[in-house]
């Protein structure tokens, strides 16, 4: 079964993640798509970063009316931290053999690839699917990459924007499924 895997760290998951994961889905060969949430992306600060449970417990409630398609993995909560797409993909395929990954990334990913652990092992073992973020050169990502590049459109919502609006007191709901917003604001993540 073809799975896409995108990776995040969904500080929160808001509803550009969400309609970018379908155009993959409806636009490649891919079958379904797990959200993979990391605890830690290596590259970012850690200091806006909501606990593990509240981020994993959003995305369940923002994907849940669209499974079987989308699924939850929470994988690298149990692995060592920072965990490193290299090796999480690697376990993923011992775990399920019955299985061909493909990684999803935004064009901002490949941009820093270079710096990412193993990444030319990555890239020469695995089906990479590319989608477009605003300030990244896609023509030149896909002459340096053996990369596909899904030509979804660019989304210019991100969890930073969010989080920001939090702290100003502004109203969110509008940029995330609402059952992540409820819980977000049930749970108060992101005010204190």
């Amino acid at each position: 079964m073809k799975t896409g895997l995108f990776f995040g760290s969904f500080n929160p998951i808001h509803i550009g993640h969400i309609a970018i994961a379908g155009y993959v889905l409806e636009f490649s060969d891919l079958e379904e798509l797990w959200f993979v949430v990391s605890p830690q992306n290596p590259l970012k600060d850690k200091a806006d970063l909501a606990n593990d449970g509240h981020r994993l417990k959003m995305v369940k409630k923002a994907i849940e009316d669209f499974y079987p398609k989308f699924h939850i993995c929470d994988i690298e909560m149990n692995m060592p931290r920072p965990s490193y797409t290299i090796d999480t993909v690697q376990i993923l395929e011992e775990k399920y053999p019955q299985r061909n990954f493909h990684v999803v990334m935004g064009s901002d990913s490949m941009d820093t690839i270079s710096q990412w652990k193993d990444y030319k092992s990555l890239l020469n073992n695995h089906q990479i699917l590319v989608y477009p973020r605003l300030g990244s050169d896609i023509d030149k990502i896909k002459a340096d990459y053996q990369v596909d590049v899904v030509t979804a459109p660019i989304i210019q919502i991100s969890s930073t924007f969010i989080r920001d609006c939090i702290k100003n007191g502004l109203d969110v709901r509008y940029f995330m499924p609402v059952k992540a917003y409820e819980y977000m604001m049930d749970n108060r993540v992101y005010m204190e």
